[in-house]
């Protein structure tokens, strides 16, 4: 007795096994190629989106480059601007110590303010306040 698998392929001639194994060879060779070009695009894609990404990352250098030279003017002009107060503190400070030796000296009693020190606590420097102006 024979299986129905092996009375089945001796039913069907040479011809028609050559046949379904053309077809599956061509279909085979079609799904390569199919999946060739999606490797192929997506590798198209992963290198514009190099491109991209090194265009964008040269751009963010770019603006880091310039916010970096910016901060070192604003730091310089900074430490120009803490020395000028130190020595105008000071210049304050002389011209209380003679107005309360004169005030001593005169009898007169003279209002003399405390200096706040600038360096330890800005924000508590006497400023005249001013709207802030914003350019839109």
């Amino acid at each position: 007795m024979q299986t129905s698998q092996s009375s089945s392929s001796e039913e069907i001639p040479g011809s028609v096994m050559d046949q379904r194994k053309r077809k599956r060879m061509l279909s085979n060779r079609e799904s390569a190629r199919r999946s060739r070009m999606r490797k192929q695009q997506h590798l198209d894609e992963l290198i514009n989106q190099v491109a991209h990404l090194k265009n964008e990352n040269s751009q963010i250098e770019t603006q880091a480059d310039m916010l970096n030279q910016q901060f070192l003017i604003v730091d310089s002009e900074n430490c120009a601007l803490r020395s000028e107060v130190m020595e105008l503190t000071e210049r304050l400070r002389s011209m209380n110590s003679v107005l309360e030796f004169v005030g001593e000296f005169s009898g007169m009693m003279m209002d003399i303010q405390e200096i706040p020190d600038p360096l330890l606590k800005p924000w508590q420097l006497p400023c005249p306040t001013q709207p802030l102006m914003f350019q839109y």
